[in-house]
């Protein structure tokens, strides 16, 4: 699987008194690049969670290191891969980048559930979730 990647840019709502990205804020920067990673395969999650019967993904662990921090106006690069694939669940990778400065990375667990009980991830997502599929 190739790297996905999503331009953001640092609001004032982004950060905190100091100027800096808030440390939740990358959070929320991350859930968009995994949500546009989605997107980009299956489509939208809502109709991801009609189609396949009340579908949802929720993060089950999620271990982050902050390495330099983000101003305001900066220009970032979230890139999201995948690292591995289990039976509920997708192993997930994140960075967050300006330009060639890495400033944060994470590793990202995400279950698949159904009525709050993991069940199997689909077929076909899993298919194109594969980090041996080969990038296009």
């Amino acid at each position: 699987m190739s790297v996905h990647s999503l331009a953001i840019r640092v609001y004032y709502e982004d950060t905190d008194f100091s100027g800096f990205v808030y440390h939740a804020s990358y959070l929320r920067f991350m859930e968009r690049g995994r949500t546009e990673l989605l997107r980009g395969l299956a489509g939208d999650q809502s109709d991801l969670h009609r189609d396949a019967e009340g579908l949802h993904f929720v993060v089950r662990r999620m271990v982050l290191d902050y390495a330099r921090p983000a101003r305001m106006d900066d220009l970032l690069d979230i890139r999201t891969w995948t690292s591995e694939l289990r039976g509920a669940s997708m192993h997930l990778r994140q960075e967050i980048r300006r330009g060639d400065e890495l400033l944060v990375s994470a590793e990202v667990v995400v279950a698949c559930v159904r009525d709050g009980r993991a069940v199997r991830l689909p077929d076909g997502l899993r298919r194109a979730l594969s980090p041996d599929r080969a990038a296009t």
